[in-house]
């Protein structure tokens, strides 16, 4: 969108909200750049020029502005809509690859080579694989400098940079104040959390948002032990690169507040990345709607609660397994047979606030299980241990880096998988906006109340008008149901 000049201009003159994150606008006489919804005077526009990245700003000698803080802003949605090698790039930078495993560690998870990966970001995004992660590594920074008690040492190697000088410098150079500054400013405006080690930090999103779909089915399936609903906040264990953590999710009218406790905060960057990436918070809701209600018969669901997102996952494998336990059984039967999992196989955490006890059990950890004491059919005993072997080895990966048909096409393969399990498992754990699953009773019932086709190739082919967004015309299709999953937990 970047290179439409006359339409980035009219975004920042009306400073609308909806295009922050889809670039970035920098000010030739200021030396500043902006997120479109800036509140200052918006500058004359032979003095405007637009990035599509705030690496690209910074590359180029822009600072960021401290009015409208664009580090803070929502995430591209183009990189959570496709699975190109590009788009999946992004996703692996921004939770953390190239900070833990380098270039090269990027390059060889998307299967291209260093020097190809390098092209392909800067004709895109104007920023090569190591600017945009030092983009990521300065929003981190500042994230720990202000919501946190720990020394700047301490800070700046939780942040991924590989010495405290280079830290200082970036700080500096992007922010246009020191660290101790920083940290100074936000003393004055934000509050240190009751609990020692608790980092609290706000999620935006573009509205409108609506929570009820969103976290009415992560609490309606939630897993004793790794997930819970407490006190309006959603709260689960994650499994982490460096430790483990836990995190509360609370949604507000114009943020999600989100508190965490983590063992290491050098997993900060892939927390936030991984809660993101489970509310989806990236996701563009007005053109989702505008499409999704062009049809008569969506259009009444849509105006009557907008902004539905796709609750997704913070493991691909768990949701898998989770999928697999799930097949032909209630909600509360899943539940159940998760929570056994989790219970023999899971690893054992703290939490200060009671509730939650375990980590949901790796692959690694779940492929010594003996099936025979699976309280399944045999059939589904083939099932998982055959899906947990292929995960532990290897040989499927299932990550937001996941090639969307290549994951299909593995998956079916498998003993037991048919089109509705793996359908599931590309909208949650793969993030693919376009999955579908017409052989869904819930979307069978919807159909048949609204007047849709009734038949999966019949009702497959009437949404072919709703792609690419037919994952969420699902969330929509669910409210016919007057299901716990559509509703906030009391």
């Amino acid at each position: 969108m970047y290179t439409d000049t006359e339409r980035c201009v009219r975004a920042v003159r009306s400073k609308d909200a909806r295009f922050d994150g889809w670039f970035f606008t920098a000010v030739l006489t200021t030396r500043i750049y902006c997120r479109p919804s800036c509140p200052v005077v918006p500058p004359k526009v032979e003095n405007m020029t637009f990035y599509p990245s705030a690496a690209a700003c910074q590359q180029a000698g822009f600072r960021a502005c401290k009015r409208c803080r664009p580090d803070t802003s929502p995430g591209s949605p183009e990189w959570n809509a496709r699975a190109d090698s590009v788009a999946r790039a992004m996703r692996l930078i921004r939770d953390g690859v190239v900070d833990r495993e380098g270039v090269p560690g990027l390059a060889a998870r998307l299967g291209y080579s260093a020097r190809q990966v390098e092209r392909r970001l800067l004709a895109e995004l104007g920023a090569g694989p190591l600017a945009l992660a030092r983009a990521q590594r300065a929003q981190t920074a500042r994230l720990l400098i202000e919501t946190t008690e720990l020394p700047m040492a301490d800070v700046a190697f939780a942040a991924g940079f590989s010495s405290v000088r280079t830290f200082n410098d970036t700080v500096r150079e992007v922010f246009a104040l020191a660290p101790g500054e920083l940290r100074s400013r936000a003393a004055r405006s934000v509050k240190t959390p009751a609990t020692p080690g608790v980092i609290v930090l706000r999620l935006p999103y573009r509205a409108p948002l609506n929570p009820s779909n969103l976290f009415g089915h992560l609490a309606a399936t939630a897993v004793p032990g790794v997930e819970e609903w407490r006190d309006g906040a959603y709260r689960r264990t994650l499994t982490l690169p460096y430790g483990h953590g836990i995190v509360a999710l609370t949604p507000h009218p114009d943020h999600i507040a989100c508190r965490l406790l983590l063992t290491d905060p050098r997993d900060l960057t892939r927390a936030i990345s991984r809660c993101r990436w489970l509310l989806d918070l990236d996701a563009d809701p007005v053109a989702v709607d505008d499409q999704l209600r062009a049809d008569p018969l969506l259009a009444p669901l849509i105006d009557k609660a907008p902004g539905r997102r796709v609750p997704r996952t913070v493991d691909g494998a768990e949701f898998a397994v989770r999928a697999v336990l799930g097949q032909q059984v209630s909600t509360a039967a899943a539940r159940t047979h998760a929570a056994r999992l989790v219970t023999a196989h899971g690893i054992p955490v703290d939490d200060p606030e009671g509730g939650l006890t375990h980590l949901f059990p790796t692959p690694e950890a779940l492929a010594c299980l003996d099936p025979e004491q699976l309280a399944l059919p045999r059939s589904r005993r083939t099932t998982l241990t055959t899906l947990v072997g292929a995960l532990a080895e290897g040989s499927l990966r299932l990550g937001t880096d996941s090639d969307w048909e290549r994951a299909r096409a593995e998956l079916i393969a498998l003993p037991g998988f048919g089109p509705w399990t793996v359908e599931v498992i590309a909208m949650r754990a793969l993030g693919d906006p376009d999955s579908f699953i017409p052989t869904d009773l819930g979307i069978r019932r919807a159909a048949q109340q609204l007047g849709l086709p009734s038949t999966p190739a019949a009702l497959t082919a009437r949404a072919a008008a709703w792609r690419p967004w037919r994952a969420y015309a699902v969330q929509y299709l669910w409210t016919v149901d007057d299901h716990p999953i559509n509703h906030l937990p009391v």
